[in-house]
This record gives C-alpha cells, structure tokens and sequence, in this order.
C-alpha cells in the first residue's frame, strides 16, 4: 500500500468542520415543519416565481429593501423548484456558513478550543435556529456580517467592504454592523474608507426603502416591554459572559452583541422600525464570549450554567419546528379552503392583504372569483393586488351565492378602512354565517345567502 509523506495529510481541525455540520444537521432536521409555511414566505415563494421583469417592476413600488434577496431566489427558483426544500436551504447554507465564520473569528481572537465551542454555541441558539429553516433573508445577512467581521480583524478591507455590502444590500439594517465595527477599526484609515463606500453604495438602496418605508412598516408599533425585556436579558448574558474574557474578543463580540439591537430599538422610540430578526447576526457576539468564557473556565459551575441550558433549548428547537412557531400557516389555510370551497364560491379577504394565503397556492386560489379584486399583483405591481372601489365590492359580494371568506383570528383589531368595512357589513347583513374553520392564525368563514346553507 502507498505511504503518504506525513506532511502531505492536512489534518482538518474540529473547529473548522463541527459547527458548520452541526449547523446543516439542524437546518435539515424538520426543514419542512410538517408542511407548513408563514405568510412572509408566502411572500418569498410567490414574488421569487414572478418574470423578472415583473420581479423589477415590483421593487420599484414595494420591498426593495428585500429585493436582492428576492433576485437570488428567483435563481434559486429557475434551477430547481424544489418547494419547501427550495425555499429554505440557501438559510440553512448561510446559517452553516455564519456558524464556521463565527468560528473563525474566535479563533483569530481566543484559539482553538473557543473557536469549536463558539461555533457550535452559534448553531444551537434557537433563534438562529429558528432563521436556518425560514425562506427570508435573514440567515444569509447574518453570514454575510460574521464573515466581514472576520475580514476586519485580517484588514482586508476591499473584501470587508464587499461583503458587508453584500449583507446590507440583503437587508439594509445590516449597516448597524458598522457601529459595533468601529470600537474595534475606528482607528484604521482603511476601516474608515471601507465603511464609507459601504455607507455610498448603500444610499441608493436606502433612498428608495425610504420611499416605501410607510407601505413597507407601517404595521410595527414601537417597541414594547417584551422587546426590552429580551433585549435586557441578552445585555446582561454579554456583559456576564465578558467577564474574564480577552480584552480583544471583547471589543468585538460586545459591541456586535449590543450596538445593532440598542441602536434600533431606540431609533423605534420615534420611528417604528424594530423586529428582532433585523439584527439577527448580533447573536454571533454571545456566541464569541460563550466560546472565550467557556474555553478559559477554570471551574465546572461555566459548564454547569450551559448544560442547564441544554433542555429548554431543545425543546424550544423541537418547538420551533412546528406550525405553531410562526404566526399562521398560508398552506393549512389553503388546505381549508379547498375543502370547503365548491366551484363556482367567491372568496374574500378581511383584511385584503391576507390574499397572501392564497397566493402562493395557485392551484385553489385560481378555482375560486376573487370579488373584490381590482388589479392583480403582477398587474398593480404590488404584492397583494388592489382591490375595486367600497361599493363595486360591495355589489359583487351581493350578486354571490356563497362567499368564502378569509378572516383573522377573532380579537385581532379590525382595519377601519372603508373598503373592510363594507365587507364586514355585507357579509352580516346580506348572508348567513355557515361553518367556521380555524387553522394556525387565521379563520376559514362560509357564508351563504339565506336557506343556502344546507345542501350537498
């Protein structure tokens, strides 16, 4: 048998294999929680599928801020339509990616062994967990700022530059990343002008987000006790798990943990902006400090705290990959449907823009009348379509025997616009009510005009 020299076999360390592996195994451990997809992928899923011409059209109008996002999955979609797999592995690939650059830096910062613990702390987190399975952005954003993380400590500040970039134009709020780089860089001549062409480049983006913002926004309120609450909780694991750490690591992973979260929520104060999943990648700084403070313990109470934290992350992983983990499913509300809808039946959506639980199933949705359905989205170059004036609406729902109408769980608040008003008043006073099916956040209602209830 051929012996190799000694020197020719590389042995590759654990910490450059086992996080990333971790990451995959569980990214792809229920990928498809039992069949179930949220309306903001539903989104993803049906403005990927659009042409590209219709695909740009849209982003002038609405959603820019994801539009690259939306233009790699559009690729993703052309070479393999995949479904639900399709969907979400590019997150489950970014977040294995983020969890070896996490790695990475902790290595450059504290050595091998935080570097292992970093990593594999990275890809445990639930809510990094929770992004690996989800068709958005947010996952690959988090790679994206890890890896320029990386590229700052090696000053290569032109591939710096061209991966924060990257993340920023993958969602803009990755530019918060900035802030917590210059405790570390600020000092640096070529930080300062690799920020700053990160900041040109980005403005062009930025003007046109600007523009939507309100469209875009305008359903967050501003942050309440719950987003301070865990935002306290995870300034308070940092500064503990800082304690003892190497004063580099620190002024790296601290200001990433804290800055782009802070920063944010206190922005919302005047404009409401903040969703914690826009600044996902802040949990790489815990994971650095977890790696350096673990790997340097002295005692076993370090290892005790993280052991003890083992069983509620599990079963908040198992949670996580249930229906139940996001705010509704789109397909259980398509499955409904079509098990109530007969040919010929109406549908309508209270309010309009819970069409989106349709749309990415065209198969039902092209069986039913859409009544109220003025302009498609492809047409209107919108994501939910526009609907026909207050009294068109009003007159076509009347004309209709039998109404399927899609409603929000009971006691969300109504929207007070004239059009949902008038809907609401039609169905009551025009129909009996027949059967209510509740799925994961959302009401399947049958209407009928008076004796059209019964019958096969």
């Amino acid at each position: 048998m051929r012996q190799f020299p000694e020197a020719v076999i590389t042995r590759i360390a654990p910490w450059r294999v086992l996080p990333p592996l971790l990451a995959v195994l569980l990214g792809l451990l229920g990928l498809e929680r039992r069949g179930s997809m949220w309306r903001d992928e539903s989104v993803t899923w049906q403005v990927a599928h659009r042409p590209l011409g219709g695909l740009w059209e849209l982003l002038g109008q609405v959603d820019a801020v994801h539009g690259l996002y939306y233009l790699l999955m559009h690729g993703v979609f052309l070479a393999w339509d995949g479904g639900l797999w399709a969907l979400r592995l590019p997150s489950v690939a970014a977040t294995a990616l983020a969890a070896a650059g996490v790695a990475a830096t902790a290595r450059r910062l504290s050595g091998e062994r935080a570097a292992l613990i970093a990593g594999l702390t990275y890809a445990v987190l639930p809510p990094v967990q929770m992004y690996a399975q989800e068709g958005r952005s947010y996952a690959l954003v988090a790679a994206a700022v890890v890896w320029a993380t990386y590229l700052m400590l090696r000053e290569r500040w032109t591939a710096y530059a061209a991966v924060l970039l990257l993340g920023c134009w993958l969602h803009e709020f990755a530019v918060l990343a900035l802030a917590a780089h210059a405790f570390t860089a600020w000092r640096s001549r070529g930080w300062r002008v690799a920020a700053g062409t990160v900041v040109a480049l980005l403005l062009p983006l930025a003007l046109v987000s600007a523009r939507q913002a309100q469209q875009q926004l305008g359903w967050l309120g501003r942050p309440g006790w719950q987003d301070w609450a865990a935002y306290g909780v995870l300034a308070a694991a940092a500064l503990l798990l800082a304690r003892g750490a190497p004063g580099e690591l620190v002024r790296v992973a601290l200001p990433l943990a804290l800055l782009p979260p802070g920063l944010l929520l206190a922005v919302s104060l005047l404009d409401p902006w903040y969703v914690d999943r826009y600044v996902l990648y802040a949990l790489a700084g815990p994971a650095l400090l977890a790696g350096a403070r673990l790997a340097s313990a002295r005692c076993r109470w370090p290892w005790l705290a993280a052991a003890a934290l083992l069983v509620p992350f599990a079963l908040w992983s198992v949670w996580l990959r249930t229906p139940d983990s996001r705010k509704d499913d789109a397909l259980a509300v398509a499955a409904a449907v079509r098990e109530k809808a007969r040919p010929g039946d109406a549908v309508a959506f209270l309010p309009s823009r819970r069409r989106e639980w349709l749309l990415s199933s065209p198969g039902v949705y092209g069986e039913l009348r859409d009544v109220a359905l003025d302009r498609t989205p492809a047409a209107s170059r919108s994501l939910q379509g526009t609907e026909l004036p207050s009294l068109a609406i009003r007159e076509a729902l009347i004309g209709s025997p039998r109404v399927i109408a899609l409603l929000d769980p009971a006691g969300q608040p109504l929207d007070p616009y004239p059009r949902e008003a008038v809907k609401r008043q039609t169905l009551a006073a025009w129909f009996d009510l027949c059967s209510v099916t509740e799925v994961r956040g959302a009401r399947v209602a049958v209407y009928a005009r008076p004796g059209g209830c019964g019958g096969p």
